[in-house]
């Protein structure tokens, strides 16, 4: 039998080959830690929620354990095949799509578009033509998380310095408010500071 073809999609590399590692290392850490700054920013259960770049299916795991509607798009065949093993939940829909274009979610809208260490990964051009196609995910009166990655930049993966003022503005232009944004210590990394930053889409 010939093994599936492992697809490379830019912003991912390093995943494939680490996956085994960080599917056990990302699931250490609880989303509360990990978001420490939004939680009383997240609606009531029962809500739609997009995980762009869901990785391991903590999160997605997490929304869908309240009832939310979660669906996680994940481009890195190794990362989402071992997080619907992790997270095997009806309440979760596994889509194998990625950034830029999110083709599978075209059209869609969501009460929150979550994406948790994703944002970094793509150069300044890519954001700037990303962010109108993320903001439109989001359904009116609803929000978009983004959080990024502060700090050294480690070896062997496709990461680049993005500035939270950078992010706000190019929000901004996309019909998008800014609604708190904080900077966090990472707590598995001494170096290494998360920004995150909670949008809402104006009714």
């Amino acid at each position: 039998m010939t093994p599936p073809v492992t697809r490379t999609v830019e912003g991912t590399q390093g995943y494939s080959a680490e996956a085994p590692e960080l599917l056990t290392l990302y699931e250490r850490m609880r989303f509360e830690d990990s978001h420490r700054g939004v939680l009383d920013l997240i609606p009531d259960a029962g809500i739609d929620v997009l995980d762009i770049g869901a990785g391991t299916g903590r999160d997605a795991a997490w929304f869908a354990a309240r009832g939310d509607r979660v669906t996680a798009i994940e481009p890195t065949r190794e990362m989402r095949e071992g997080a619907m093993a992790l997270h095997p939940d009806p309440n979760i829909t596994w889509i194998d799509d990625s950034l830029p274009d999110l083709v599978s979610v075209r059209g869609q809208t969501f009460d929150l578009v979550w994406m948790s260490a994703v944002w970094m990964h793509f150069f300044a051009a890519e954001r700037a033509a990303m962010m109108p196609v993320v903001g439109r995910l989001a359904r009116p009166g609803g929000a978009l998380m983004i959080s990024l990655r502060q700090g050294p930049l480690p070896e062997g993966r496709r990461m680049f310095e993005v500035s939270a003022d950078e992010t706000v503005a190019l929000a901004k232009e996309a019909n998008l408010e800014l609604v708190q944004s904080g900077d966090f210590p990472s707590p598995s990394a001494p170096d290494v500071i998360w920004s995150r930053l909670w949008f809402r889409r104006p009714q």
